[in-house]
């Protein structure tokens, strides 16, 4: 019974980990479908813990403490979008590299919300301690079941959240109008044009739901596992969202895959250093674990891919 409690608790921790990702990567699967890639998920995920653990805190100032989590979580996503619209605006609208985008977005992310946190805190580098986040919800009568109550359904609400995501991203791009057509710009723009879609309003749409769920994701992190915004918050969070979007094959059920195992192995670096033998393990071994992994993945697990074909490529209607 031991050997399965533990277990249990392993698959719990590795939901609280993947949750995050899961909606990061389904972010960079929209916006890749629609044919621009989007390297600064990082920086967007950076963006949406900071907005969670700012609002939040000062909700929780003003005493609104039941509601604080929620409107962090609100304005994770709004400020994940703004940020989305930088790429937006740059890419496909004045066609810029989407690749140097991507990294410039990351970068200017992080030293914004590192000189806002020292301008909003008095120069700390650092928010302050949440007080009130996310607390698990148990499932009536589901979570009373053996081994499976305790590991499934007892979660977090954002992962409860991310699985419904996950199941109408499905829906939306394989069984709606505005799925199809979002496929469409993302493998042939010039084709999609020519019959009236317009390839500029789906990418924008595209980036701009990256943007929100990246948000999303980085505030989950905040209000789930560090309970406040720090440099080192994300940390490499969005480059591995990015892996799960390449090794899941650009479709939502494989990237959900992806996610839940490159977030098991995040929960297995923090399950291992509970036991005594983990001691005689360098610590460094255990942070690169994810990042090891990922790139073992990566490297031998691929196989083809099955990228949109006009991913990466600007548009410009002149030359169609």
């Amino acid at each position: 019974m031991q050997v399965l409690d533990i277990f249990g608790q392993l698959i719990n921790i590795t939901l609280v980990f993947s949750t995050a990702l899961i909606f990061t990567a389904l972010g960079g699967l929209f916006s890749e479908r629609s044919g621009v890639i989007n390297i600064g998920l990082e920086g967007l995920m950076v963006s949406g813990a900071f907005a969670a653990a700012v609002v939040t805190d000062y909700a929780i100032q003003a005493g609104m403490q039941g509601a604080a989590p929620w409107m962090g979580l609100m304005a994770a996503a709004i400020y994940g979008l703004l940020f989305s619209l930088l790429h937006a605006v740059s890419t496909i609208t004045f066609r810029a590299d989407q690749t140097v985008v991507g990294v410039v977005i990351n970068i200017f992310s992080l030293g914004m919300a590192i000189y806002l946190t020292r301008s909003l805190y008095h120069g700390s580098g650092q928010t302050p301690t949440l007080q009130y986040v996310f607390s698990k919800f148990n499932i009536p009568v589901l979570s009373d079941i053996p081994f499976f109550g305790r590991a499934v359904f007892s979660a977090y609400p954002t992962t409860y959240i991310v699985i419904a995501i996950a199941a109408i991203s499905y829906y939306l791009l394989f069984r709606t109008p505005f799925g199809l057509r979002l496929r469409a710009v993302g493998e042939h723009p010039s084709s999609a044009d020519t019959v009236g879609i317009s390839v500029t309003k789906y990418r924008y749409i595209g980036v701009m739901i990256s943007g929100v769920f990246a948000g999303l994701g980085g505030a989950t992190i905040t209000l789930t596992t560090t309970s406040n915004f720090a440099h080192n918050t994300i940390s490499g969070q969005g480059f591995i969202a990015i892996a799960a979007v390449i090794f899941g094959k650009w479709n939502p059920l494989g990237v959900v895959g992806a996610a839940v195992f490159f977030g098991f192995s995040q929960a297995l670096r923090n399950f291992a250093q509970l036991f005594e033998f983990s001691k005689q393990i360098p610590t460094e071994f255990f942070y690169m674990l994810p990042y090891v992994l990922t790139l073992l993945v990566l490297v031998t697990g691929v196989g083809r891919g099955s990228a949109p074909s006009a991913l990466g490529q600007p548009y410009d209607p002149a030359r169609r």
